[in-house]
Order: structure tokens, then sequence, then C-alpha cells
């Protein structure tokens, strides 16, 4: 087996294992990928700001199509990253993996 097939068999199964699942608008099923919401806290001064970047990571072939301004859901608890969000930025990060840095949709 090559190391490009073991690698995308590798990433199968994380994302079988531990990976959630949002729907891209214009998508007929759900995407796996993987969602971190880390706080960014910059300083402005002395007053520190909670701003948070919610990251949606998934595979290159996954990105095919998928646009800035298209809505992203994920169905997870809101502590654990779930809600709607606006794909603000698509960035490849060089391993075929592929961020969308999203905006999450205020109610």
């Amino acid at each position: 087996m090559a190391f490009h097939d073991q690698v995308a068999n590798m990433d199968e199964q994380l994302l079988a294992v531990l990976g959630d699942e949002a729907v891209i608008e214009g998508r007929d099923k759900p995407v796996p990928g993987f969602i971190s919401v880390p706080w960014l806290q910059p300083k402005f001064g002395q007053l520190k700001t909670p701003v948070r970047e919610p990251v949606f990571s998934i595979r290159g072939l996954d990105a095919v199509g998928v646009t800035s301004q298209q809505k992203l859901v994920l169905d997870l608890p809101p502590d654990e990253g779930g809600g709607t969000y606006i794909i603000v930025k698509i960035e490849p990060d060089g391993t075929g993996w592929i961020n969308l840095v999203l905006r999450e949709v205020v109610r």
C-alpha cells in the first residue's frame, strides 16, 4: 500500500472515532472534520479580551467547492463548539487539510 493511501486510511479512522460532522450550506451530506475553538485573548493595554476564533478542519478532498460566506452548522452542545457559523476564511495547512476559519452567528 502506498504511503498516501496509508495516510488517507489513518485520516478516515481518526475522523470516524474522534471527528465531528458539520453541515455546510449547499451540501447533501455532513462533512467530517475537527472543531477547535481557541481563546485568543489579545491584550489591549491592560484589558484582556475574550476573543474566540473557531476553526473547523477538514480534508482537502472535502473542501472542494467550499467558499467563504457559506453557513456551517455543528450539531454539538454550545460548550463543545456547536452552533451556526459563517465561513470567514479558508486556509490550507500544507498537510492536505483545510482550516475553515469561522465566525459564530449570534442569535
